[in-house]
């Protein structure tokens, strides 16, 4: 983190950038303002916060158990979900092997399980026809996506406020990397909005793997969801329709709606598919490790035995998922400062197909289910329960 905020804090980093060519004196005064204060904040981590780090990767079950549950608003069984997340990473990666002989057939016989799949991968980046070129191309591609699920699933698989119908996908004036979504304005004057931050000097993008992460920041993901709460004017307070997030209602709503891309039939392309399916195994992959680490559980075989820990941790990660080193690094960081966020994601996708399993067993349809569990906003995944599965139940339609 303090390297972040030194970049950012940098004379001719990120915020004298933003301005740039502006020619207003008070923005160039904001943006050495803004600079200076991330490098003061990169000063005081190293010299203030650094020294008080501890030498153990884990935090123990103590501390684990009130961080895991500030990001669900859930208790978990860390030792049941442990084994769970092994299992749904296996049958993710059956699933990707399945996906990979379509696409790489010359070499399903000859390649084995992770090995195919690299084969696949190879041949997903070797087709110009899924290969962007350039920033414009990048944003439009963006948005036409986004367009067409909107039109499709409106009306039909979801009750769309119209002012969500209009999510605008823009180019970040970050070079971070990574796609984030921001809500819209109270009023809806400003829209929502996907951003793609562009790693500087990156001029290429492949399409089978963001085609999922449209879908999981605009609809039925993060738009629908943080734009279904605003839009509840009546029923919500300001808190709850404009500030409040919980990871694993936030996050595991849009991970599941990648999932339900898939079924409702948006990614019968296999490069789609296997990369919303990438995805899903690196969120499980984390739910592995997050847990094993900080509850110093046993590691498996393939990373050595013995005792989870941070190398071990990296290890899982190089041989389960297809990140770049330094991305790599960046997560395996993030896991290790901020314990029990990471398997939010998966965590949460669990608790919302449960939800719908009971809601399907109770004569309701889909299109009701989400209706009901998205106007209520982002609440921990106990609460989400009781709303999504009321004692009353309503009438079938």
């Amino acid at each position: 983190v303090a390297a972040q905020a030194d970049e950012f804090g940098a004379r001719d980093g990120f915020f004298p950038g933003l301005v740039a060519g502006r020619q207003s004196h008070q923005l160039d005064h904001a943006a050495r303002l803004a600079a200076a204060a991330y490098a003061e904040l990169a000063g005081w981590l190293r010299a203030r916060l650094l020294p008080t780090a501890r030498a153990d990767d884990a935090v123990g079950p103590e501390v684990y158990a009130i961080t895991s549950r500030g990001f669900l608003g859930t208790r978990i069984d860390p030792g049941d979900t442990y084994d769970w997340a092994v299992d749904e990473l296996a049958r993710l990666e059956d699933r990707m092997a399945e996906v990979s002989r379509r696409l790489a057939p010359d070499a399903a016989d000859a390649a084995p399980g992770a090995a195919l799949v690299d084969a696949a991968v190879a041949a997903l980046d070797a087709d110009p026809r899924r290969v962007l070129h350039g920033t414009d191309a990048l944003r439009g591609w963006m948005q036409d996506l986004s367009d067409a699920a909107i039109e499709a699933l409106a009306g039909t698989h979801f009750d769309i406020p119209e002012p969500l119908l209009r999510l605008e996908c823009r180019i970040a004036p970050s070079t971070a990397g990574g796609i984030y979504y921001t809500g819209p304005s109270e009023d809806f004057s400003r829209p929502g909005r996907m951003w793609w931050s562009v790693p500087a000097g990156t001029t290429a993008f492949s399409t089978w793997r963001e085609t999922t992460t449209v879908y999981h920041e605009g609809v039925p993901g993060h738009h629908l969801q943080i734009g279904q709460a605003v839009a509840q004017a009546g029923q919500l307070n300001r808190w709850r329709r404009m500030g409040c997030w919980l990871s694993g209602h936030g996050e595991g709503w849009a991970l599941y709606a990648e999932r339900l891309m898939e079924e409702l039939g948006f990614l019968t392309d296999p490069g789609d598919l296997l990369g919303m399916l990438d995805a899903q195994a690196l969120r499980a992959s984390r739910v592995v490790l997050d847990i094993g680490v900080h509850l110093r559980l046993p590691a498996p075989a393939e990373v050595g035995g013995g005792t989870w820990d941070a190398a071990k941790a990296s290890a899982f990660l190089s041989s389960h998922t297809r990140l770049p080193e330094a991305t790599r690094r960046f997560e395996l960081d993030r896991y290790l400062g901020w314990p029990g966020q990471a398997i939010a994601y998966k965590v949460g996708e669990r608790v919302w197909l449960g939800l719908r399993e009971q809601a399907l067993a109770r004569g309701e349809n889909l299109r009701t289910f989400h209706a009901r569990a998205l106007e209520v906003g982002a609440v921990g995944l106990d609460v989400l329960a009781e709303a999504a599965l009321p004692t009353t139940q309503p009438p079938t339609h």
